[in-house]
């Protein structure tokens, strides 16, 4: 447990710089806009990756991650359908569309859809943990770029019809692709048996 909370921990403490302007901004006047932008993306990676590694060493020890809830059977299908929205919201994050321009801040949404639907099918207290913390961090980002009027990875890029479908066709294939095969190769649970 406790590497996933150092994990956590290191991410979070890494993606709250942003959400203070003067201190990103102090810290790319030291560094310059390259150097932070690296070290930003090397610190998030390390984060991540002990999150990936201790959620995933709590998920196979029996008896380390105790059972908090049984979540209902039923709330598969409801994570199904929002987690095919997270991953078009993604793509959105991405690509030019209007599906962007109408969400403002689709990384967000997804991340906070993603956060969602695995807490509704997951009541152990490492998933409790993780994905709460990745929704309550997804809730606070949103409401300090709206502060801050930040305007996301792609600026006030506009997109059409054509960036639309791209959304949505990307989005889909990224979610076919993890249901089938990445989940089971990258988190070691399969989501449909005789995929993997």
């Amino acid at each position: 447990m406790l590497l996933m909370i150092v994990g956590l921990a290191i991410f979070f403490l890494i993606h709250l710089v942003p959400t203070a302007p003067d201190l990103r901004r102090s810290l790319v006047e030291r560094m310059g806009e390259g150097t932070y932008k690296i070290v930003f993306t090397v610190v998030s990676a390390v984060g991540l990756a002990l999150i990936v590694y201790g959620y995933g060493k709590l998920y196979a020890t029996p008896g380390k991650n105790p059972e908090i809830w049984s979540p209902p059977h039923a709330m598969r299908h409801a994570t199904m359908l929002l987690m095919v929205l997270s991953a078009v919201l993604l793509a959105a994050a991405y690509i030019p569309s209007r599906i962007r321009t109408a969400v403002k801040h689709p990384m967000l949404a997804a991340v906070k859809l993603w956060a969602l639907a695995h807490l509704l099918v997951r009541g152990d207290l490492a998933s409790i943990i993780l994905f709460g913390s990745f929704l309550a961090w997804a809730v606070y980002d949103r409401i300090s770029v709206k502060q801050r009027e930040a305007l996301g990875p792609l600026g006030a890029r506009p997109g059409g019809l054509g960036g639309d479908i791209a959304v949505i066709l990307v989005g889909i294939g990224f979610y076919v692709v993890m249901l089938l095969w990445g989940h089971a190769r990258l988190i070691g649970v399969p989501l449909v048996p005789g995929w993997n």
